[in-house]
Order: structure tokens, then C-alpha cells, then sequence
């Protein structure tokens, strides 16, 4: 793997999207912070925290695969520690997020963000111009001016 190509080109997308992006040096796995993710999203706070895994992994470096740092996030969130590393200890979304991925590999998704309609993919962070071309090209009006 080309750590450093790949680190420049996710750089490069970041700025043309205005997100913050650090000097990261590791790669660490994911899995158990999308287990998180899947109980933050039934608590009412999905967003939020996929955003501070976007931040805490892309902009500061963590290591969100470390039990401690996603209860840290959790925490910051207001959301219940306790709770957090029983759904971490316990793998309570376990299932939930092997079904995830096995529809996306069923659906020949192999990347994220990836944006899907119908048949069609759109993969990779992409400007709002995109998203707009992507669903104009498939019919669908705008219905929206962008803000």
C-alpha cells in the first residue's frame, strides 16, 4: 500500500472540501468504532459521533480502534460510558454491522463514502456539485437550493 500517495490524495480532497485534515502517520481498523457508531446512532447522537471519529482519526491521529479513546468520544458526546463499553465488551452490534457489510460487498461497495442510487455510484468525499449532477442525471429534481 501506498501510504504516503494515499495521504496526499485524501488531503488533496479534503481542502477542495474545506475539511480539516492532519498529518496522520498510522492506519488503525475501524470495526469496533462502527459498533459504536450503530449504538450512538439508536441513542439519537449517530451524527455527532461520526463526525468526532471523522475528526479524532483523519485531523488528530487517535487510534480509534483503543477501547479508552471511543468511550473518551463517547463521553464528550454525553453519551453513557458505562453503556459504551458494555456495547464494546459485549460486541452488541456485532451482527448488525457484519449484515452492513455484507450488503455492501453484495452491492459492489467497496469504499466510503460511497453514494448509491439505483445502480449507481458515486464513491469517494465529493463536493455538493456532484451529488446534485449524480441525482440530476438519474431525474430527480432539484427540490433544494443549497445554503
Amino acid at each position: 500500500m501506498d501510504l504516503p500517495g494515499m495521504m496526499a490524495h485524501l488531503r488533496e480532497v479534503a481542502a477542495q472540501l474545506n475539511l480539516e485534515f492532519g498529518d496522520r502517520m498510522n492506519t488503525y481498523n475501524s470495526r469496533i468504532a462502527q459498533e459504536v457508531g450503530k449504538w450512538a446512532e439508536g441513542q439519537g447522537c449517530g451524527h455527532q459521533f461520526h463526525m468526532a471519529m471523522f475528526k479524532a482519526y483523519f485531523v488528530d491521529g487517535h487510534n480509534i480502534a483503543d477501547t479508552e479513546s471511543l468511550i473518551s468520544i463517547c463521553l464528550e458526546l454525553g453519551l453513557d460510558g458505562d453503556q459504551a463499553r458494555t456495547v464494546i465488551d459485549c460486541r452488541a452490534f456485532q451482527d448488525q454491522v457484519d449484515r452492513d457489510w455484507y450488503r455492501s460487498r453484495e452491492l459492489g461497495i467497496t469504499a466510503v463514502p460511497t453514494f448509491r442510487v439505483d445502480s449507481t455510484h458515486l464513491v469517494g468525499a465529493q463536493p455538493y456539485e456532484k451529488l446534485v449532477e449524480l441525482l440530476n442525471s438519474l431525474g430527480v429534481p432539484n427540490r433544494i437550493a443549497r445554503q
